[in-house]
């Protein structure tokens, strides 16, 4: 099965001769990932407010190795994600948050906080709440494909349909749960609200590597079914691919990724946003071996420069993730909704 360049690339705009080569591209983007990661590992700013290199093995690298994996780790489902969701919508507008994981993990924590109190944080980042958060979240996903891909009217679009109205029910439920809680208990609760890349707990690292790797494997061994699903339904059934199993699958997969990230470090809305519209232009090609590895190098680069210099120069690396949704969103506006004919 084979698509030639010359049929794909103009229908999906990214014709055009590139200077450098996708490779080349790639390397740059790898050359400045590491970089930021190694920064943020080595420098470290010490009490008199001067930045050092700090080689010592201790309690503090510990803190920063598990930051950094936790960026790899946050960056690689974030980007695939998003990547793959634009790839099977055929839509670059819409985010893997629109299925409503995001909001579906608002309203399990908000439940466990309601009913257990502050302990239930305090206790929400042990190996069993991660497995049982990540499987409620997929468990969801795949009842709700189930549900809207085994009927007779089965539409991609009645699935994100209902996956925005049960998102804004979850909403609500948990909106109104926040407001009989202990003001005490809501404090506690909003830690787990927003995305936290610094107090990860080391024990979930592993178990989301290995998730992570052997999702990663099956996506890459399907990018060239992935390049042939861009150029629509009919094309790519006409090319000997099913389209629905492709489609199934890849909700699924997208599912597992987005609970993984949103169970290990929080809700993370608009990043794999900001990440996959910069790779579509920064790529050098519209294939899925360029955009994916390129989706997530640029999530690496972003998040671990912006930790870096929030630590190191504004100590505050705990609004990272609050200034990645700020610019998310306005990104989202800017170059959607104002340059859309650019994309």
């Amino acid at each position: 099965m084979s698509v030639s360049d010359a049929t794909a690339a103009p229908a999906l705009g990214a014709g055009r001769p590139t200077r450098f080569s996708w490779r080349s591209r790639l390397l740059l983007a790898a050359a400045v990932a590491a970089a930021s990661v190694l920064l943020l590992l080595l420098i470290r700013t010490g009490a008199d407010d001067v930045m050092r290199w700090d080689f010592r093995f201790g309690p503090s690298f510990d803190r920063r190795l598990r930051t950094a994996a936790a960026i790899v780790l946050a960056a690689f489902c974030q980007g695939v994600a998003t990547v793959l969701f634009h790839s099977v919508t055929h839509n670059r507008i819409l985010t893997p948050s629109i299925i409503g994981l995001d909001a579906l993990y608002v309203l399990i924590q908000t439940v466990g906080v309601a009913v257990m109190g502050a302990r239930f944080v305090d206790n929400s980042d042990t190996i069993g709440q991660f497995v049982l958060q990540t499987a409620a979240m997929v468990l969801f996903a795949a009842v709700l494909y189930r549900w809207l891909f085994s009927g007779r009217f089965a539409s991609l679009f009645l699935l994100l349909l209902a996956g925005v109205v049960m998102g804004l029910a979850f909403r609500a439920v948990s909106e109104f749960l926040q407001r009989l809680i202990a003001p005490s208990d809501f404090d506690a609760l909003q830690i787990k609200l927003f995305g936290r890349l610094g107090s990860v707990n080391t024990e979930l690292l592993p178990i989301a590597t290995v998730i992570c790797v052997l999702v990663g494997a099956v996506i890459w061994r399907r990018r060239r079914i992935l390049d042939v699903l861009l150029l629509g339904r009919e094309t790519a059934t006409s090319l000997g691919v099913n389209h629905r199993r492709e489609l199934t699958l890849s909700l699924v997969l997208i599912a597992v990724l987005v609970s993984v990230s949103t169970a290990l470090v929080g809700p993370l809305t608009f990043f794999g946003f900001i990440i996959a519209t910069l790779a579509y232009q920064l790529a050098g090609d519209w294939r899925h071996r360029a955009t994916l590895p390129m989706s997530v190098l640029l999530g690496i680069a972003m998040l671990a420069a912006g930790q870096f210099v929030l630590t190191n120069v504004f100590y505050a690396a705990g609004t990272l993730t609050i200034i990645i949704e700020f610019v998310g969103g306005v990104a989202f506006l800017a170059i959607l909704l104002l340059r859309k004919g650019t994309l």
